[in-house]
């Protein structure tokens, strides 16, 4: 039956670690540097399969997204339908997928010295730096190949009086004779890497590499055990030859005599080879303990706390130490007020679209040359593109007849989550614009900085019909202007329309269609002989910029028409907008409009009531009487 290992926190740990420091050696794993910048076996695995994933597919890199768990998903399901690698979670997968992307040495000690070159010292580097320096820590073992115990030890160093300095001697795989040295002579403090240093000709990654241990190497390890307690951090267990080391000291009469740690965020995240060397050592006699902490920081911060430092080396420390993210404050204790209430022009999203169509194509495209497919066969579909597949609202037939240059072939439906996925979130903001200006008198306007409406201006010959629902619609939107809601700047002569921004965006758990009323103008370019008409959206996007730089030619008279309008008026036009964007005979807002089995389309359901808010406390600037 297996055995329970105790647990302890980092501050139990801390407090029986002070008492005698130098009778507990260091073990750091590839976890104690994460806050430095480095990347950890888990991230190097990500990037490798990726590459993998790219290379067996026939895909540009390029056409990925480590970061978005669709991808991830899909990478992962590749490898567990083939025999590439060994499984998610195996020892060896690691050094398997190394081996896999760069087969030659001197492509692996590229790759970990270009890792290595982005690290710098992190808190718990300096603490164990300080540590050594000033004589309390003897001996460290790491299977890292970076130089940060070292650099940081001698950063501590410098602090001190030459006579009270404590330097350590760093020994690789390829220098094991100075560990002998060390080891033979009680020549402390010693760094021992146990797979080399970033620096060395050998270094230890592949299964072949990782099989069996360097013999002057393993015997230090063996011996240190004997005389040292040790304290694992960072550490995955995933070495097969550093584990069968371990293992192998439990055979002697008093292994790890100053007791065996093991820090982890949590025992259960354990993997099954130290979980059973943690057991082996527990009935070999061991003082064994599972220290829970989160990071190297953590453990670091809370064994500064407890131990005798002198005091250059504390100041230096603390220099280093990370901004606490909580800071005391005082809370209000007055009781809040009921008013004033503040009106939101956001407007709650009770329902988001959660499938879209799915369409597979036999030649990759991005999202921008699928729009310019679809458009040039007028096909009305909101797409996002990711690689190979599309992600589409629209009719399947049209979408199929225009997209058959690229292979398309139905693939089912794909499930919607705007939280997690970014491409999906620009799919649902793009077909949220479409079905608000469906059926309204409102052109929407697609741009990379955000997608907004304006008000169609009447056509020249309009369908007289047309023209009085359109004057109908836009009833409200006239009354609370209080003007003309087209036509041209006075002495300029730009056609202006008013209109909004709009954006999709989660607050507080809940999906918000915010508004932000504009008065957009459509202002030419100054060479229009020579040049093509600018489209609206080039317009708005020469206004918007001359705006930033000072020069906009309209920012006055802009500025004019909106400064009398106050609370009353704005409160009038945010009421306005949210009617004419809102209101349907079904209660619901659709894209397209699409008959049922043509295709899937994108509805929505919008709350016709905006946000309010009251203020959480009372405070003197709500007694203002002006």
């Amino acid at each position: 039956m297996p055995q329970v290992i105790p647990t302890m926190s980092a501050r139990a740990f801390s407090t029986a670690f002070a008492l005698r420091p130098n009778l507990v050696a260091w073990f750091l794993g590839a976890g104690a540097s994460v806050a430095s910048g480095i990347p950890t076996g888990y991230s190097m695995i990500r990037d490798f399969k990726a590459q993998i994933f790219c290379r067996e597919n026939n895909l540009s890199k390029r056409e990925i997204d480590t970061g978005d768990q669709v991808w991830v998903d899909r990478i992962d399901g590749f490898f567990r339908r083939t025999s590439l690698l060994p499984p998610d979670g195996d020892p060896t997968e690691y050094a398997a997928a190394f081996e896999a992307v760069y087969p030659q040495a001197r492509h692996r000690r590229q790759y970990i010295e270009d890792a290595i070159s982005k690290g710098t010292p992190c808190f718990g580097h300096k603490v164990l730096g300080s540590l050594i320096a000033a004589g309390k820590a003897d001996c460290i073992f790491t299977t890292n190949f970076d130089p940060l115990i070292e650099e940081s030890a001698q950063a501590a160093n410098v602090l001190l009086p030459t006579g009270s300095q404590n330097r350590p001697t760093v020994a690789a795989i390829d220098s094991a004779e100075r560990a002998m040295r060390c080891l033979n002579e009680s020549d402390w403090p010693l760094v021992a890497k146990l797979h080399g240093d970033y620096q060395s000709i050998s270094i230890k990654n592949t299964g072949s590499e990782l099989e069996t241990q360097d013999q002057h190497m393993r015997h230090v390890l063996v011996e240190a055990s004997k005389r040292f307690g040790m304290v694992f951090i960072g550490y995955s267990g995933r070495d097969a030859s550093v584990m069968e080391t371990l293992n192998s000291v439990l055979k002697e009469t008093a292994p790890f005599p100053n007791g065996l740690y093991w820090v982890t965020s949590s025992s259960s995240r354990l993997l099954p080879a130290v979980s059973e060397f943690l057991e082996n050592a527990h009935h070999a006699g061991v003082d064994v303990s599972v220290v829970e902490c989160n990071t190297f920081d953590e453990l670091a911060g809370d064994v500064v706390k407890h131990i005798d430092l002198p005091q250059m080396l504390l100041n230096h420390i603390m220099q280093g130490r990370p901004v606490p993210r909580l800071v005391p404050v005082n809370l209000p204790d007055t009781e809040a007020r009921r008013f004033p209430v503040l009106r939101y022009s956001a407007l709650l999203v009770e329902a988001l679209p959660s499938t879209a169509r799915r369409i597979t194509l036999t030649t990759p495209a991005t999202s921008p040359e699928v729009r310019a497919l679809l458009k040039e066969h007028r096909c009305r579909a909101i797409v996002a593109a990711q690689g190979r597949e599309l992600s589409v609202f629209g009719r399947d037939a049209e979408l199929l007849a225009a997209l058959a240059p690229l292979g398309a072939r139905l693939a089912g439906s794909v499930e919607l989550d705007a939280k997690k996925d970014s491409w999906a979130h620009g799919l649902l903001y793009d077909a949220l614009v479409n079905a608000l200006s469906r059926h309204r008198p409102l052109i929407p306007r697609f741009r990379k900085a955000g997608h907004s409406l304006i008000v169609a201006a009447p056509r020249e010959g309009e369908n007289p019909d047309h023209t009085q629902q359109r004057t109908e619609m836009l009833a409200q939107l006239h009354r609370a202007y209080e003007g003309p809601l087209t036509g041209s700047v006075p002495k300029l002569g730009f056609s202006f329309h008013e209109g909004v921004f709009l954006k999709l965006e989660m607050i507080d758990t809940h999906w918000w269609c915010g508004f932000e009323p504009y008065t957009f103008v459509d202002v030419p370019r100054k060479d229009q002989s020579s040049q093509p008409q600018p489209s609206l959206q080039e317009h708005e996007a020469m206004e918007l910029s001359s705006e930033r730089r000072g020069g906009d030619p309209v920012g006055d008279w802009r500025r004019e028409r909106w400064a009398p309008k106050y609370n009353k008026q704005w409160a009038g036009i945010i009421d306005a907008w949210a009617s004419i964007l809102t209101t349907t005979e079904s209660g619901e807002l659709v894209a397209f409009g699409l008959d049922a089995g043509t295709g899937i389309d994108a509805v929505f359901r919008i709350s016709e009531i905006t946000g309010w808010s009251r203020p959480g406390h009372h405070h003197t600037y709500f007694d203002r009487t002006k």
